[in-house]
């Protein structure tokens, strides 16, 4: 095992400050929707669109980022290996079966993964976005004037954003679980805060297969 620099300081910060955002989101949007009680209704919508801008913000840095140094080709969807890979979260995982594949510096996710995450920036969360922009700044016209909100308008946007919430939970939930299936407990956590993972010397190499051409990242 080799100890190998793979994730990235942005790509750390990103990860940290995106979970931060989504989960203050969820408490903030879930107390808007009735669900719960924490800051009172009027500091909950408020913090809720502070939440909400600073979010457009950091997406639009990370978009940046993974254009310009390539790391988009890590979320490249894959049929390869991807029943595997689902039978041995869903199996193979309890009765200690070996891994169907390797992560590698230069394809750092498996099958599984690259599908839930190519939906989830593509589908889940610009839906999110959209959505919640519309209802932030929807308003209805009347007689030349903006007079107030068309409730009934916003119906079916506030829908699909809670539904949005809803899927967003549950990957959540999915993900700290998966965070404990690495080599150890707590290894993957540990690579997302330092960078550094133990990889074999096959894995550091990369994967052949892959369609990323980066170059290796060590320290």
């Amino acid at each position: 095992m080799k100890k190998e620099y793979v994730y990235r300081s942005f790509e750390r910060f990103w990860h940290w400050m995106q979970a931060a955002l989504i989960i203050f989101l969820g408490i903030t949007g879930f107390e808007i929707h009735g669900s719960i009680q924490f800051f009172g209704y009027d500091q909950a919508v408020k913090y809720h669109n502070t939440a909400a801008l600073s979010f457009l913000v950091l997406i639009v840095f990370a978009i940046f980022w993974h254009f310009t140094t390539g790391e988009w080709r890590q979320y490249l969807p894959t049929w390869k290996n991807l029943r595997a890979q689902a039978e041995y979260y869903v199996f193979g995982i309890f009765r200690n079966a070996p891994h169907p594949t390797k992560k590698t510096v230069l394809s750092k996710l498996n099958p599984l993964q690259k599908l839930v995450y190519a939906g989830l920036k593509v589908l889940v969360i610009p839906v999110m976005v959209m959505s919640g922009l519309l209802y932030m700044f929807y308003r209805y016209p009347q007689r030349y004037e903006v007079l107030g909100l068309n409730v009934h308008g916003l119906e079916f946007i506030a829908i699909v954003h809670t539904i949005g919430a809803f899927l967003l939970v549950s990957f959540f939930i999915a993900h700290l679980y998966l965070i404990t299936t690495g080599n150890t407990v707590t290894s993957n956590l540990k690579a997302m805060i330092t960078g550094y993972e133990d990889l074999s010397k096959e894995d550091v190499k990369g994967d052949p297969d892959s369609e990323i051409n980066e170059p290796v990242y060590s320290k």
